[in-house]
């Protein structure tokens, strides 16, 4: 019986380590632009008549007008890889400045500056809704909100959390499940509902990394707030 659950053990570790390196292949082929923290390279421009390309806050495909906001940002990979979120070519938050974490995590920016006021994650899973709330209730108006799923984001979520994420902007929140993938980026008193978001359930008919769904990537440009 020893040796059996020893193998089991071996066996689990082993599963673990491949879809560990399988996810990470997964990204690092699919996100080369997407620069991470420190090695984040700064905007490019090119001289008329130069042959080398011009790269774009945050690795945009393409410039933001002035009065604009760059931002990129991914979810995170199943339970192996966490979210990333960069703003005006700045990386708000990533596994390589070690504030992500397992559920929702946020980010919070001033609307007329861009400069980050807060980052912070909340455990939807074995945690609390409460200090999802509270931090919810403390956000400012004018601010910009950006929010990505890693690992499961909804079982702890109640009606309270989701009207609260609803009123900044978002139209997937009410439908957001275990283990869903899901990015946004909204604000403090928004009148609309937000352009930038993105959902995807989790199925076992159609997830690409066994109980998770694919990663999410969105890029935009958010006005700024004038006001």
């Amino acid at each position: 019986m020893v040796r059996t659950g020893g193998i089991f053990k071996l066996a689990a570790l082993v599963s673990a380590f491949i879809l560990a390196i399988y996810l990470a292949f997964q990204l690092l082929e699919i996100r080369m632009d997407f620069r991470l923290g420190g090695v984040m390279d700064k905007s490019v421009l090119t001289n008329e008549g130069s042959d080398k390309p011009v790269r774009h806050k945050c690795g945009l495909s393409k410039a933001c007008p002035v009065g604009h906001f760059a931002f990129k940002m991914a979810s995170g990979a199943a339970s192996v890889v966490g979210p990333k979120m960069c703003l005006e070519d700045k990386m708000l938050m990533s596994a390589v400045k070690n504030n992500v974490g397992r559920g929702i995590n946020i980010a919070l920016v001033n609307g007329r500056t861009g400069e980050l006021n807060k980052t912070d994650f909340f455990d939807m899973w074995a945690g609390n809704v409460a200090p999802l709330i509270q931090f919810l209730k403390g956000i400012e108006d004018g601010t910009v909100v950006m929010m990505a799923s890693f690992d499961d984001p909804s079982t702890k979520l109640n009606d309270e959390a989701r009207k609260m994420i609803a009123d900044l902007g978002s139209s997937a929140i009410n439908n957001l499940g275990f283990r869903d993938n899901w990015i946004f980026v909204g604000g403090k008193g928004i009148k609309t509902k937000s352009p930038f978001e993105q959902h995807i359930k989790s199925s076992a008919d159609t997830n690409k990394f066994e109980g998770w769904p694919e990663v999410l990537e969105m890029e935009g440009c958010v006005p700024k707030r004038e006001d």
